[in-house]
């Protein structure tokens, strides 16, 4: 892999989103009515005034903290439940079920009882979506605890290593590629749970704005909203998470 690769990636990303902004411009264009679908050009005026006036900001941080907070400790106990399920064979055939359970109860269900049990708080928000994600989470860690290679075990076991550091040197760098695809899936879909949180239940946010201009039908304020997260998580992506795959990857090429 050459240096210049994720340059190149990134150059094909970027025109690849041009194209898509091009492909939003002809349908605004066709439809010719910005009450149903404004142009790029119109959203982003909408996004630049919200910016201008405070209420971007406040409302991006918002979702952001619950985010962080949800994503932080779904991928705390789904990592620690999927190494258990993975390396116990006894601990999977117990709680396996459960893992389908929580996996297919749908997450508006899951929102509605922690609103309803818990109350129209923060805890009740970010425990909701916190319990949407760990089981996901918990499923892709076991399959990547299944998959780690024998060989490199019994190699830690003739060295005597200690269980902290054969899990440090020997477990963990096989799994980084599996929690690599955790954070990525986890953040794609528990921002887009957050909304949902609150959309129904909370008093700021970028899902309460959605809600407010859904309820005025102003398509371009809603639309300006989503996109500007939609924004923020593609730049952490490019940002973070690519650059944080490829070094926990790199060991397997060559």
């Amino acid at each position: 892999m050459t240096s210049d690769t994720p340059k190149m990636n990134g150059a094909i990303a970027a025109t690849s989103l041009l194209g898509l902004l091009l492909l939003w411009t002809v349908l605004a264009w066709l439809k010719a009515d910005p009450k149903v679908l404004p142009t790029p050009l119109a959203v982003g005026q909408i996004i630049q005034a919200e910016a201008a006036s405070g209420e971007l900001a406040h409302h991006m941080l918002a979702t952001i903290g619950r985010v962080a907070a949800a994503f932080t400790l779904a991928m705390g106990l789904g990592i620690l439940i999927g190494i258990a399920m993975g390396l116990n064979r006894q601990i999977d055939r117990w709680f396996s079920a459960w893992l389908i359970v929580f996996l297919n109860i749908p997450a508006l269900v899951v929102i509605v009882l922690c609103y309803l049990w818990i109350g129209l708080n923060e805890v009740a928000a970010i425990t909701a979506v916190a319990l949407n994600k760990t089981a996901m989470v918990a499923v892709t860690i076991r399959e990547g605890a299944r998959a780690l290679d024998p060989k490199l075990g019994d190699m830690a076991q003739s060295f005597r290593m200690r269980p902290m550091t054969r899990f440090r040197h020997v477990v963990l760098p096989q799994l980084w590629p599996f929690i690599a695809a955790s954070t990525r899936n986890g953040l794609a879909i528990i921002w887009k749970i957050v909304l949902v949180v609150e959309f129904l239940g909370r008093s700021n946010g970028v899902g309460f704005q959605i809600h407010l201009y859904f309820q005025l039908f102003d398509i371009g304020h809603v639309m300006a909203y989503a996109f500007s997260f939609v924004a923020f998580i593609l730049l952490l992506e490019w940002a973070l998470i690519a650059g944080f795959e490829r070094r926990v990857t790199a060991w397997r090429i060559g």
